[in-house]
């Protein structure tokens, strides 16, 4: 019963993000981030988080039964009732919200309040089903937690910590249409327009390629502005080539495991990125 309660909340996805959390903490400060908030910012962001994804479980449960990528989720096989994960993505999204605006700060609780509802409203009630550009404008939703870790240590919003939003939400279609290519035969039958299933593979291939050539330019503006150095910068670079290299060949190739790799190593990039911001600012 307590992993299906967790599979709610897609812990590795949350940890993902937290990742990234902590990375705009340490990059908002040349001095250590005080211990409370790096673990009381980062379990409110993570609690909103898993709310945001338990309430998804609950607003997409129609689709999850047609999916086999989603049909065996805790509501789908009837382990936790769609009232039960709505109450418990409740209380998550409570807790963390008090935490985060008593302990931390009140910006960086109406901005983690304000992902919630760009997620789980904005995206998954609207736009998953409204538009094939969907994951575009609702990316910014996922896009936004190394801003919530950059003001929960300064209070305030900087451009370095937009230019760090702006990479993670330039890195989401390709990430994400690598996933909707694999499962297109999934997304049909549910009758959602993600882009492969209504302008074609070969048009999101093509997407793909060109989103990942303007994410190797975003990617390089940390050392072009001089928020980070060469081993940001060296690394960021092996990392931007292999990505590209993965997309032209998907591009190119009709293999069919061809997008899964690249989903697969989209999401080992965002990790080297931040890592690689991490170690350059602290070196």
């Amino acid at each position: 019963m307590i992993r299906d309660y967790l599979e709610l909340c897609k812990p590795r996805v949350v940890m993902l993000m937290i990742l990234t959390s902590i990375v705009g903490m340490y990059l908002s400060t040349t001095h250590a981030v005080p211990l409370q908030i790096l673990i009381l910012g980062n379990l409110g962001i993570a609690l909103v988080a898993g709310a945001a994804a338990a309430f998804n479980h609950v607003a997409d449960q129609h689709i999850d039964k047609l999916m086999k990528r989603t049909q065996h989720r805790p509501i789908v096989k009837g382990k936790i009732s769609a009232r039960n994960s709505f109450i418990f993505a409740s209380v998550l999204c409570v807790i963390g919200m008090v935490i985060l605006f008593f302990f931390i700060n009140s910006l960086t609780a109406c901005l983690t309040f304000i992902s919630l509802i760009g997620y789980a409203a904005c995206y998954t009630l609207y736009l998953k089903q409204a538009t094939p550009q969907n994951i575009v404008i609702g990316g910014i939703a996922g896009a936004v937690p190394p801003l919530l870790g950059w003001t929960a240590v300064t209070g305030s919003i900087s451009p370095e910590a937009l230019l760090l939003v702006l990479i993670v939400y330039v890195w989401t279609p390709p990430h994400f249409w690598a996933l909707a290519i694999h499962r297109l035969e999934d997304y049909a039958k549910a009758n959602v327009p993600m882009l492969p299933h209504t302008h074609g593979v070969p048009y999101t291939k093509l997407n793909i390629v060109l989103y990942t050539v303007l994410l190797v330019c975003v990617s390089s503006l940390p050392y072009i502005v001089h928020m980070s150095g060469m081993i940001y910068f060296v690394g960021v670079t092996i990392a931007n080539s292999i990505f590209l290299f993965h997309a032209l060949f998907l591009y190119f190739s009709h293999n069919k495991k061809q997008p899964m790799r690249v989903f697969k190593y989209s999401i080992y990039y965002l990790g080297i990125l931040f890592l690689l911001l991490l170690i350059d600012h602290f070196v």
